[in-house]
């Protein structure tokens, strides 16, 4: 048996066994029969098994660049470095839902190993519905999306991964995504599950709040991920475009982040379990719409695959997941009845249902202005897109709202708080923030920018704030225990990691927004034509233009890109700042008698040259003018195809060696009669400070979701079973 007739195999095993396991699971669900529930998990597991071996297949085919597979043909060649033949697998449709079906499989096997002797009312239903979400993409493999089909005859050369994907980002960020949108799939499951049996206590919470978490930390680095490699490779200069594909990847994280934060009041409180259930229900919906929209082509993206056979399928599955959830929460409504009532409006419960109003509005802003091409369609028959600034004008104030309220949630007391306590909290905060503001105004008086003032105040307020209950608990810890400060610090993250982790995570999202409002309003930009020998100048810096640069780049013995650059000094006030090299990749198709000319007809990359500091950025992107080598490449297409024609057939390696003695010959010429090449040239400020406080932001997320000392653990334990006792002895 072939490889991939192997491969086709465990895809069509893996359909079955989730077929088997939603039927085994529903059973286990209705007759309490332990046995059939253990038979239904133990399906899971097989199909971890059989996705596992499917995956791998794949993977080794691209490794070996077996051109006998349909999708590494379109997806790779020997000229692809290897690690970009690994990511390759997943840069076709066929092998993204591929590894969708095997991390689903595995955060699947995972949770169901963990709840095995717990919640047996609701864990077989949760089961079930991870296998419907199996069988639906195990389903698009064997019938509309096959990433094993075969060509008769097999080529001897690929496409080649797109030169855009050739990012070292890239081969990180959609497992990221991925991982993150499955991972929202197991809270989803489990809520469905435990409104399907009434148990709408906070178990179901407590069993899955780590796999949300986990998702919420997957999800945000891929996002991150996909702004870094816009702001390095696309060359435009940006890291955020409200690309429809980058929106669908923010709506869940936002939601989900909405989630993790009111959990924490149903757990406390038994409040807001309708609008928690809500929540996660909404937030699987959207990581299966933010999958949907990658593939259905229905919105124009950078990041799409483009138009498919594949829309049909998820509409309609996207159909049952939202009548599905809405049904559920209607007719649960009486038992999702809150068991306490908001005491006041100055308590930690209420700025938190702030907090969550604040994400939903964001989330809502970003799906309509998504989906609005598609609703003005539909209302006026004319597909009408909003930019950029449509988006800024709702989003900016509401992310400063959020980081406001980031720094009052976590230190405002409990049910209601009293003004000693305001004022012990927030006295400090409040000024500081308030003096950073005015600072601002007094150094940057021509150029203020009312929103990144009210950002900076907002970050600056939650900084103050939690460094704030930092010393405060260091000092209190050292008091009892003695010790170090940087050991009492330690220590006192131990003890309580869900709630410093996440003040850290607080603390690293102001950074990040911090980041985002410097660099957006105080940005300086410039498009400007040079030749070697002339300068420009930008927000005071002084930008040489001192030489071109050509290149002609191969990877296994094979033409892999022609790049054309610059080398440019950089200077402020007569100082040597840095030496930028920017470049243009041209990619050309590794194929016998391919034109010269379809190398620059084709998608390019840019690599930016880049001076980052905390700062500032200076970021320098070019654009070659090939105009004057037309005729010279013209005409050699022209020498080349006579000759083949004259000869009626070429030795193929020999027509390889010709072709690449005239990219020679044209990297030649543009380094000795350069043309004028156009600049893009950006000082942005503070752009460093998005990445650190994503890592800040992310590093407190791992803290949290840490596993506690078994101490701790216990401890939590008996305040649940104490509770969950107290709930009993009323009903």
């Amino acid at each position: 048996m072939d490889s991939a007739t192997l491969g086709r195999a465990c895809l069509i095993l893996a359909f079955a066994v989730a077929l088997y396991g939603v039927g085994a699971a529903v059973h286990a669900g209705r007759t309490q029969d332990r046995s059939w529930a253990a038979s239904a998990r133990r399906a899971v597991y097989t199909l971890t098994a059989l996705a596992t071996a499917a995956f791998a297949i794949l993977e080794i085919a691209f490794l070996r660049s077996d051109f006998s597979f349909a999708t590494v043909i379109s997806h790779s060649s020997t000229t692809t470095p290897t690690g970009y033949k690994a990511a390759a697998a997943w840069s076709s449709q066929e092998g993204s839902l591929l590894l969708w079906l095997w991390l689903l499989s595995m955060w699947s096997s995972l949770v169901l190993h963990l709840t095995r002797n717990r919640m047996r009312d609701v864990t077989p239903y949760a089961t079930a519905v991870l296998c419907v979400f199996a069988a639906f993409f195990a389903g698009l493999l064997v019938f509309l999306a096959t990433p094993f089909e075969t060509v008769a005859v097999a080529p001897t050369e690929g496409s080649g991964l797109s030169p855009l994907l050739r990012h070292p980002g890239m081969m990180i960020h959609p497992p990221m995504l991925y991982s993150g949108y499955t991972l929202f799939t197991v809270p989803f499951a489990f809520a469905v599950a435990a409104l399907l049996v009434r148990r709408v206590d906070a178990e179901w919470i407590t069993a899955t709040r780590r796999f949300a978490l986990a998702a919420w930390f997957f999800l945000g680095i891929g996002i991150v991920l996909g702004a870094r490699w816009s702001y390095s490779e696309l060359g435009w200069g940006g890291y955020w475009a409200w690309d429809p594909v980058e929106n669908a990847s923010l709506l869940p994280w936002l939601t989900g982040t909405a989630f993790l934060h009111s959990l924490m009041i149903q757990e406390r409180r038994g409040m807001l379990k309708i609008w928690n259930a809500s929540l996660i229900l909404a937030t699987g919906t959207l990581a299966i719409m933010g999958t949907f929209l990658v593939r259905s082509g229905i919105l124009d993206s950078i990041h799409a695959f483009g138009a498919s056979t594949l829309g049909t399928p998820f509409v309609i599955f996207i159909g049952v997941l939202i009548v599905g959830s809405i049904g559920l929460v209607v007719s649960r409504r009486e038992s999702l009845r809150s068991e306490n009532r908001l005491d006041s409006l100055l308590s930690r419960e209420s700025v938190f249902i702030a907090n969550n109003l604040v994400l939903v509005g964001l989330a809502f802003v970003t799906f309509w202005g998504t989906f609005f091409p598609l609703i003005s369609e539909a209302f006026t028959g004319t597909k009408s897109a909003v930019g950029p600034p449509w988006f800024d004008r709702y989003t900016v104030p509401l992310a400063i709202a959020l980081v406001l309220l980031s720094g009052i949630g976590p230190v405002i007391a409990w049910r209601r708080a009293t003004a000693v306590n305001a004022r012990r909290n927030f006295m400090a905060p409040g000024f500081g923030s308030l003096g950073v503001a005015a600072l601002l105004v007094v150094l940057t008086p021509a150029e203020t920018r009312p929103w990144a003032l009210a950002m900076f105040f907002a970050g600056s307020f939650v900084l103050i704030t939690v460094g704030q209950e930092f010393a405060r608990g260091v000092k209190a810890r050292r008091a009892m225990a003695g010790g170090s400060v940087p050991t009492a610090f330690v220590a006192m993250i131990r003890r309580n990691r869900r709630r410093y982790g996440g003040y850290i995570a607080h603390v690293g999202f102001a950074t990040l927004l911090i980041g985002v409002a410097a660099s957006s309003a105080f940005q300086h930009a410039r498009d400007v034509q040079l030749v070697p020998g002339q300068s420009a100048t930008i927000n005071g810096y002084k930008v040489d233009y001192k030489r071109a640069t050509g290149q002609v780049v191969t990877s296994a013995g094979r033409l892999e890109r022609i790049e054309f650059g610059a080398v440019l000094d950089v200077s402020k006030g007569g100082r040597h700042v840095a030496t930028l090299r920017p470049n243009r990749g041209y990619y050309p198709v590794n194929a016998p008698f391919v034109p010269i000319s379809s190398a620059f007809d084709g998608e390019a990359t840019s690599e930016v040259g880049l001076k980052g500091g905390l700062k500032r950025d200076v970021w320098i992107a070019v654009q070659p003018d090939l105009q004057p080598l037309r005729s010279y490449i013209s005409q050699s297409d022209k020498t080349l195809n006579a000759a083949v024609t004259q000869a009626g057939s070429v030795d193929p390696a020999r027509f390889g060696q010709v072709r690449g003695a005239i990219f020679d010959e044209i990297v030649r010429r543009y380094e000795n009669a350069t043309p004028p090449a156009t600049f893009r040239m950006i000082v942005s400020p503070m752009v460093m400070w998005i990445w650190l406080g994503a890592i800040i932001t992310f590093g407190g997320g791992l803290i949290a979701m840490w596993p506690a000392p078994d101490g701790v653990r216990r401890r939590a334990r008996g305040r649940y079973a104490a509770r969950v006792a107290k709930e009993l002895g009323r009903a």
